[in-house]
């Protein structure tokens, strides 16, 4: 007899979130497998950032049912979870080395050279080796962007919520810290959902990208990225894709 599916990273089930009259999300169900990498587009307002703020646990009060790991968010949920906002929000009085080590366990001394040594790595890996000792002033709006994402895997997170974290930056410097993060969340085997207004880059970073309708928002359809990576933007399979995302959001 064949093992039986194991239970998904994140499940969201029959979700409803309502602020005062207004339903943000509605009946939404969603399933990411470990490892995944899940893109959530929608028109403005459909409660994309809101979805986030459920599975991260900065919202409790809704209909339904979200758990990381098997826990439910409303009973602590999982501390495996980092989170990635569209500003980089750094210490401006610290350096690289100790805006990331902000994402470390409470219980983690960044002195220690363990985890000065799994800081450092962090930084390597989003492309920022011999940036270390730079404070946020020396750095360009991508390369702060980078310490963003270091600080939110720092945590070792086994699942990593990103809500447009690359919305600000110009075209190029985008899709640098789009391989950037394709590449560090393929190397630590992070499950990732990420909020995009942007089809081309949910096509280019998603194995799924789930569309959602208008407010309220509800899943419209799940459309899968049948392409290798690593991925060329130009791919006929990845211009075939965004065209059915673009199809299921009506425009």
């Amino acid at each position: 007899m064949a093992d039986a599916p194991s239970e998904p990273t994140l499940s969201v089930r029959g979700l409803t979130k309502r602020y005062g009259d207004t339903v943000a999300l509605a009946d939404v169900d969603l399933a990411v497998r470990g490892g995944e990498f899940v893109a959530v587009v929608g028109p403005s307002g459909c409660g994309k950032s809101t979805l986030l703020r459920v599975l991260s646990g900065l919202e409790d009060r809704f209909e339904g049912r979200a758990a990381v790991d098997g826990d439910d968010v409303r009973e602590g949920g999982s501390d495996a979870v980092g989170m990635v906002f569209q500003e980089p929000r750094l210490l401006p009085w610290t350096d690289v080395r100790g805006n990331v080590a902000v994402g470390l366990p409470a219980d983690v001394d960044a002195a220690d050279p363990d985890a000065r040594a799994r800081i450092d790595e962090l930084i390597r890996i989003v492309g920022l080796g011999g940036f270390a000792e730079r404070r946020p002033a020396e750095l360009s709006g991508g390369m702060k962007q980078r310490v963003s994402l270091a600080r939110g895997l720092a945590y070792d997170p086994s699942v990593l919520l990103l809500d447009e974290p690359f919305s600000a930056l110009d075209r190029l410097t985008k899709h640098e810290q789009q391989d950037h993060l394709s590449d560090a969340c393929a190397e630590r085997g992070t499950t990732v959902v990420l909020v995009t207004h942007d089809v081309e880059e949910a096509a280019y970073l998603a194995d799924r990208v789930v569309v959602l309708g208008d407010q309220p928002g509800r899943v419209e359809t799940v459309v899968d990225v049948d392409a290798d990576r690593p991925r060329e933007r130009t791919d006929e399979d990845l211009l075939a894709v965004r065209a059915r995302i673009v199809e299921a959001l009506g425009v």
